[in-house]
């Protein structure tokens, strides 16, 4: 083995934990999740050579983390039932409590009004926030989670995002604005409490 090797498995190493818990976010299922991060550093590995150096080392190991998590959902839609008519009647029971958080004509309610959260340069350099932004990512509904984290954390299109999920641009957008409407009220909740 030579020296160019070691030195990328000790960068592969140090990336592991955060691909895993990217993985476990995306795809809220551990075994799938440290499957998908297996064949992301097998490839990683294998096309080192590849790497033109035109990113970080890191952000071109998250591409590749990016296309497996596509390619198993993609997957798993084709050949497995990852939606359950829970989810949808869980969600479709919301669609009146977000019609509450706003007047007729359009704006908040005052008691729902978002609050300040701060300097916002601060508040994303804190670790705690994100912390708490992860736990608050993990109580979503997974069909929710799922399109809000390949929207805003893979960086997918609303188009992509449909095709991947067989989901209706209008359905998608409606995910997206849920996710944020209980992200922001998760974060409230955990953060300026």
């Amino acid at each position: 083995m030579n020296t160019d090797t070691l030195s990328i498995e000790g960068h592969i190493t140090a990336l592991r934990p955060k691909l895993i818990a990217f993985a476990r976010l995306q795809l809220r299922d551990s075994v799938a999740a440290e499957d998908t991060v297996q064949d992301t550093l097998i490839v990683a590995l294998e096309k080192h050579d590849a790497f033109a150096g035109r990113s970080a080392f890191e952000t071109w190991v998250f591409g590749i983390l990016k296309n497996k998590i596509l390619e198993r959902i993609r997957y798993e839609r084709r050949y497995c039932s990852w939606q359950d008519s829970s989810w949808q009647n869980s969600e479709q029971s919301d669609e009146d409590a977000f019609e509450n958080l706003f007047q007729d004509n359009g704006r908040w309610q005052p008691a729902h009004k978002p609050q300040s959260w701060g300097n916002p340069d601060q508040v994303l350099e804190n670790a705690s926030f994100w912390k708490l932004l992860d736990t608050c990512l993990l109580v979503l509904p997974d069909s929710t989670a799922r399109v809000f984290t390949m929207r805003e954390l893979m960086g997918l299109t609303t188009q992509e995002i449909c095709d991947a999920l067989s989901l209706s641009d209008a359905n998608c957008w409606v995910m997206l604005h849920r996710a944020r409407l209980k992200l922001r009220a998760c974060i409230e909740k955990g953060w300026l409490t």
